[in-house]
């Protein structure tokens, strides 16, 4: 195998012939599930936690699949050229085949834990391919926020899966979702949707966190592509999608869904005829898309779910086509600047038409599969449950400005005149970076012109996935009538055209705006300096060197931990029954109290050490009042031990500081209250009914599976070895950290 300009060798072939076979099983799924027939594999992950490693390959699942698998392909094939010779392309391959798998583990998982895992290993592998160009300080920072946002909001999400799951009684999706009614009446179903939008919301990047996606175009080209029509970004609109049965037809879902989606989708429209660079405009108009599909799944009505179903299709078709496209253009003149570009259609006419194809079913003209979609999308808005008027106005409003977009990314670079010097001669691009755009362009052109290849196929299962009947679907047609999604229609092109002719003067107007406002992704960056301050202080606070401060630090959060419980769950500590205590109790007791203030008062460590060694002396004594010589005497040898040891390393210590002591009345308050907390834990333990279910198990047990008749050693050796392992491990690293200390000698400054 070698790597060099004019290829990558097995290393850039096997990553497609792998992808391609992934998308030929897929296919060939296609007319079983098409039929009602979805596929269901399962296997136990975690039995003891009742989680199941499951699989559930329906109409839903199976169009993400297929746009995964079926773009992820010419994904491949196009890196394998556009980055040929890299010397990190080994690298990027396997980022972005693991990528893949987990997106299509995320769609395809019937389990709440499963699809978390998933979620987690798009965003870890993400972050690897926005981060690809290490080398540069955008790159690192890109991929960092996108970590982040999109990390936090799945930690949020966990805890909204594992409320779901308690609430349905099952981790199972396709079991949540039979009850929708019981689901939706739950008294957690709030912060369960509250949880899950975050999530959701965090990795489709709906409006207040929309500013990371248009950041991640530092990844390379195939990467934006990738990412942008078919994997990570769509993540969250499917999780919206998947739980749409389940969840959907409250106030809280139709107007977090229908809010959030229109304000992306026309704040995102704005911004992309903002954008100079080709693929910042496209990554804009993704936001677009994914705030149309959120507005989408906000409504239940046929309509909504088969206009979602088929812009599902249509976005992924264009938006690879056109990335692809810019890749091809920024590869072959080395810029994207659109103020730059232009005349390329003499020198680069394959891509010319794979750039018309594409943009021409982004504005939605016919006949592409893009007129069909918005023609659908009107039709879901006019009979919206939320508000018909505001979704329609906000899906107009988006639809005309994707029209000017679409002249400026799709038109422009190629038939209008150049607006300066292009940094190299420009030239058709290899085949293997045609081959995506032009396919996904012409399968947007074939969608649209015999709408049936899909619509029985895909389109269909989908909404039936979404309403529980296939048949609900509404049939695809290039012309439906005189009716009101045309008139719409019209309006909208003649909108976009308006907007189109005034682009350059409206970017000029919006840029001033824009650099006058202070954005979210200027806030981010003050965010992780506060941040980062605040854990500067807080380090500085906590970490500061001084035992004495660790260990007031460590009673105090355990003081606060118990008594905090206590009142939160309302327990009563009942008064200790006194009627049998001697006065070998009281003397015991009162030795145990000498030893303790005498450690408290005096000033020397040995004296110290020898009050503590009463105190376990007078413990000692208690077993053995209590008839158990047994643990007595290890409680003996313990302390016994403890003291000459410790001893022994005193005399390695300097004195005391005598500072020290003015803390001495607050320990000595804190060690009462610590005391006294445990205590009240202890008596209120003793007065509610033993529970012998543990140790009858261990009385029944101990000699048939473990072979042994001290039922303590039994427990300490067989039933919690791996406990005792690690209880043992943990005092060999103490004794080798307190040898360390011991070694250490002062450097010649006298600092230690």
């Amino acid at each position: 195998m070698s790597d060099g300009p004019r290829g990558n060798g097995w290393v850039g072939i096997l990553p497609i012939l792998l992808s391609a076979a992934i998308f030929a099983g897929f296919l060939g799924a296609l007319p079983r599930v098409s039929d009602g027939e979805p596929l269901r594999l399962a296997v136990d992950w975690v039995p003891s936690l009742g989680v199941t490693l499951s699989f559930l390959l329906d109409g839903l699942s199976l169009t993400f699949a297929l746009l995964i698998s079926g773009i992820g392909t010419l994904v491949f094939l196009y890196s394998n050229s556009y980055l040929a010779g890299h010397p990190q392309f080994a690298r990027f391959v396997l980022f972005l085949f693991s990528f893949m798998l987990a997106m299509l583990g995320l769609v395809l998982s019937d389990n709440l834990i499963g699809v978390f895992v998933f979620w987690e290993l798009t965003t870890i592998t993400s972050y690897l391919l926005i981060g690809f160009g290490h080398e540069t300080k955008k790159g690192r920072r890109s991929a960092l926020q996108a970590l982040l946002v999109t990390g936090a909001g799945g930690l949020a999400m966990l805890a909204g899966f594992i409320l779901l799951g308690n609430a349905a009684g099952s981790f199972e999706l396709s079991e949540i979702l039979t009850d929708p009614e019981a689901l939706k009446a739950h008294e957690h179903y709030t912060a369960i949707l509250v949880l899950v939008l975050l999530g959701a919301f965090t990795k489709s990047a709906q409006v207040p966190f929309h500013f990371w996606l248009p950041n991640a175009m530092a990844a390379p080209t195939p990467v934006s592509a990738f990412l942008h029509s078919a994997t990570m970004v769509k993540g969250g609109v499917y999780l919206l999608a998947r739980l749409h049965p389940g969840m959907s037809g409250t106030d809280g879902w139709i107007w977090s869904l229908t809010i959030a989606g229109a304000l992306t989708a026309v704040l995102a429209s704005v911004l992309a005829l903002r954008q100079t660079d080709l693929k910042q405009a496209l990554a804009y108009t993704t936001l677009m898309a994914l705030g149309t599909l959120t507005l989408l799944l906000g409504q239940s009505s046929a309509y909504a779910m088969t206009a979602f179903a088929t812009f599902l299709v249509v976005h992924s078709l264009y938006k690879a086509s056109l990335f692809l496209m810019v890749g091809c253009i920024d590869h072959e003149t080395g810029t994207r600047e659109a103020g730059i570009l232009g005349g390329l259609a003499r020198a680069m006419p394959v891509t010319a038409v794979a750039a018309a194809l594409a943009g021409l079913s982004m504005a939605g003209l016919p006949p592409f599969i893009g007129y069909i979609g918005k023609e659908l999308i009107y039709a879901g808005a006019i009979v919206a449950e939320s508000s018909p008027v505001f979704v329609t106005a906000a899906a107009l409003a988006a639809n005309a400005l994707m029209v000017a977009v679409a002249g400026v990314v799709a038109l422009g670079p190629f038939w209008r005149k150049p607006g300066g010097k292009l940094p190299k001669t420009p030239h058709e691009a290899p085949w293997p970076m045609l081959a995506g755009p032009l396919l996904l362009a012409l399968g947007g052109l074939a969608f649209g012109t015999f709408p049936w290849l899909i619509e029985e196929s895909m389109i269909a299962p989908l909404v039936g996935g979404l309403l529980g009947d296939p048949d609900q679907t509404k049939h695809l047609h290039l012309w439906a009538g005189v009716n009101l999604p045309l008139f719409l229609s019209l309006a909208t092109f003649a909108l976009g055209f308006l907007l189109y002719a005034l682009h350059r003067s409206l970017r000029a107007a919006l840029a001033r705006a824009d650099a006058a406002t202070p954005t979210l992704d200027d806030w981010w960056d003050r965010f992780l300096d506060g941040l980062k301050a605040l854990a500067a202080w807080q380090t500085a606070l906590l970490q500061s060197g001084v035992l004495r401060r660790y260990m007031a630090v460590m009673f105090l959060v355990v003081l606060v931990g118990l008594v905090a419980t206590m009142v939160a769950r309302g327990v009563r500590v009942p008064m200790p029954d006194l009627s049998d205590v001697t006065w070998m109790n009281v003397a015991l007791v009162m030795l145990m109290i000498v030893g303790a203030v005498l450690a408290t008062l005096t000033t020397s460590r040995i004296t110290a050490m020898a009050s503590l060694g009463v105190v376990g002396i007078g413990v000692a004594m208690i077993f053995i009042v209590f008839s158990a010589p047994d643990v007595a005497i290890t409680q003996l040898m313990v302390e016994t031990l403890i003291v000459v040891l410790v001893a022994v390393a005193l005399l390695r210590l300097p004195k005391l500081d005598r500072a020290s002591e003015d803390w001495r009345p607050l320990d000595a308050l804190l060690a009462v209250g610590v005391g006294g907390a445990v205590s009240a834990v202890i008596f209120a333990v003793i007065a509610t009914p033993v529970d012998r279910r543990l140790t009858d198990f261990f009385e029944v047990a101990s000699y048939p599976e473990a072979h042994g008749r001290n039922i303590v050693n039994v427990i300490l050796v067989d039933f919690r070895a791996l406990d005792t392992f690690g209880e043992i491990s943990v005092v060999i690293i103490a004794a080798l950290s307190a040898y360390a200390l011991l070694r250490a000698r002062p450097s010649k400054g006298g600092d230690r």
